[in-house]
């Protein structure tokens, strides 16, 4: 008699986990297609120029964006592309942690490290200033000061779960702040004669104001070796920064949405920081003593960043561009008012504080 029960519960659980496959599959393979183009539009401008000056990320949101002006997704396709933005995003930012070694910390040296997070926490204050200045949202402002002081795109894609940002106030910061990233990778090395700077200098400066990894060794490379290493090794340092920062704003997040201090105390580590971000530092912390093996590290990265397109291709499909045409001309002021405080600072940095 007691079998008979646990088969009916074990039938009604494989039915109810087909049921939700089934109602997932068309948006998620949507959004795979979505993916697919953007990673191949990458591909052709990294084997035309050698970097490609829009990220898969980028496009992927515009692909989505396009798609949805033109066509609004029914019913069939919704809890997929709902789920590719939230839950799949979440898993890309956890497997973040797995590139992470805190071993980087130790090598940069304890001045660079205070220098690098300084610089950092300041751009943080002073973006999200002036995006209030402006006239935008909180959320839209956590947005921007995010992706302008510690990684761009994927600091931005981080963040927007944890305070629950809506599709339009991504879009439109990742799509201004991509641009300006790529005018940043153009236009950096020009710094060097202009104000005679060294190539490590110039590696530290590229370290702290460009978005991506990957832009900073299209900034560097053409100014030398050491300008790529110290480039690579502070934007590295930077980005480590990413998870304390989300969990920080996370906790901050739960407080005042449940209504204060006093309440928001009452609220375990656990159950205020996302289990992503804890996902993150531990992934992080296996990496660092040596659990997580380099063989394994290439699959790791490459589906963190498939996902991560895959949840922007989502976001896109989500997108109103009567919202974002509302609030551009706020959101480029603020990207670029912010990017100019980042290099001034670190200019300021480079020359008087941590010369060569």
């Amino acid at each position: 008699m007691s079998d008979q029960p646990r088969s009916a519960v074990q039938s009604a659980g494989t039915t109810t986990l087909g049921t939700r496959i089934v109602t997932l599959l068309p948006g998620i393979a949507l959004c795979a297609v979505i993916t697919a183009l953007a990673v191949g539009i990458q591909a052709v401008q990294e084997r035309t120029f050698g970097h490609p000056y829009l990220e898969a990320i980028v496009i992927a949101i515009l692909l989505g964006m396009a798609l949805r002006s033109a066509w609004t997704p029914g019913a069939r396709w919704r809890a997929g592309i709902a789920y590719s933005a939230k839950q799949l995003l979440e898993v890309a930012v956890a497997l973040l942690g797995a590139s992470v070694t805190f071993a980087v910390i130790a090598s940069s040296g304890v001045t660079l490290l205070v220098a690098i997070v300084t610089i950092v926490v300041m751009t943080l204050l002073v973006s999200y200033g002036i995006s209030r200045t402006l006239g935008l949202s909180t959320r839209m402002a956590i947005l921007i000061a995010c992706g302008n002081s510690i990684c761009g795109n994927s600091a931005i894609a981080a963040v927007a779960p944890v305070i629950k940002a809506s599709s339009d106030d991504i879009a439109s910061s990742i799509s201004f702040t991509a641009i300006l990233g790529v005018i940043i990778v153009l236009g950096l090395p020009i710094l060097v004669p202009l104000m005679a700077l060294s190539e490590h200098q110039y590696g530290i400066l590229a370290g702290l104001t460009v978005y991506a990894v990957p832009q900073v060794l299209a900034a560097t490379v053409p100014v030398g070796v050491v300008a790529t290493q110290i480039g690579t090794l502070v934007k590295l340092v930077r980005v480590m920064m990413l998870g304390p920062v989300v969990a920080c704003i996370a906790l901050g997040a739960r407080r005042f949405a449940r209504g204060g201090e006093e309440q928001g105390a009452k609220l375990g580590f656990f159950k205020a920081v996302p289990w992503f971000i804890i996902a993150f530092f531990v992934l992080a912390a296996c990496r660092s003593l040596a659990l997580i093996p380099d063989a394994a590290l290439p699959a790791i990265r490459t589906l963190a960043g498939v996902l991560t397109v895959l949840s922007m291709a989502a976001l896109g499909l989500g997108v109103d561009l009567r919202v974002i045409r509302e609030v551009g001309g706020k959101v480029t002021a603020a990207v670029t008012l912010s990017l100019v405080f980042l290099v001034g600072a670190g200019l300021l940095l480079v020359r008087f504080i941590l010369p060569a």
